[in-house]
């Protein structure tokens, strides 16, 4: 798969993103956007290989528009500069861990693997699952194929002190503090542009399953 192509449009795009520019170009949109959705069935077939709960999913229901909701925010352009998608046995909504991935030039491709925000109820169940059993999430984060790929948790919306309930000197309170259980992965341009993309976007993803096996425990 040649993603020569997507990240060349997108970074046309972040250049003249309005509708103008957009409609004189959207055949060159539907094309890389295509390609993209069959790039997503790779991934799936590689990814159900080895997590059982992906299976049975629709390659085209997991990508996500490009089209920005601006109702809400100051930037109004109307257009994302990635195209990404996300998979999770209840599909894109990532309302359960999930994997995730975002193509955009400028070296700012990644994966996740995790769970973003959840639930009031899921995130008191993840904190007890920590105390409980943090020794297991520890043993995850000092695998040697996790910690290849990974470092730590993203915390930029972390708590600033321990949860209601929780020491302050708990072993594990960076992670009882946080609002979201997600680690990332970067990807250069020419990473992406390499032929062997798809391969090292699966086995990184597999690496972190067990880090998904923790989060669904803790949530069933």
């Amino acid at each position: 798969m040649k993603f020569d192509d997507i990240l060349k449009f997108l970074k046309d795009l972040s250049k003249h993103n309005d509708r103008e520019w957009f409609e004189k170009n959207k055949e060159r949109y539907l094309s890389n956007k295509s390609t993209f959705e069959i790039f997503v069935g790779d991934v799936l077939k590689g990814l159900s290989a080895f997590d059982d709960s992906l299976g049975g999913l629709d390659p085209k229901k997991l990508t996500f528009r490009i089209y920005r909701d601006v109702r809400f925010s100051k930037d109004k352009t109307p257009y994302k500069k990635n195209m990404s998608a996300a998979f999770s046995p209840t599909g894109k909504g990532m309302g359960t861990p999930g994997y995730y991935f975002q193509i955009e030039p400028g070296n700012r491709s990644f994966l996740a693997v995790g769970l973003f925000m959840p639930t009031p109820e899921n995130l008191s169940k993840i904190r007890q699952e920590i105390d409980y059993s943090g020794d297991r999430l520890q043993k995850i984060f000092d695998n040697r194929s996790f910690k290849k790929n990974f470092s730590r948790f993203w915390d930029e919306d972390k708590l600033k002190t321990a949860p209601k309930g929780y020491a302050k000197d708990h072993p594990y309170l960076e992670w009882l503090k946080l609002k979201s259980f997600i680690v990332e992965h970067s990807f250069k341009d020419t990473e992406v542009l390499d032929k062997n993309i798809l391969k090292k976007i699966t086995d990184i993803m597999r690496s972190a399953k067990p880090l998904n096996d923790f989060l669904r425990d803790a949530i069933a």
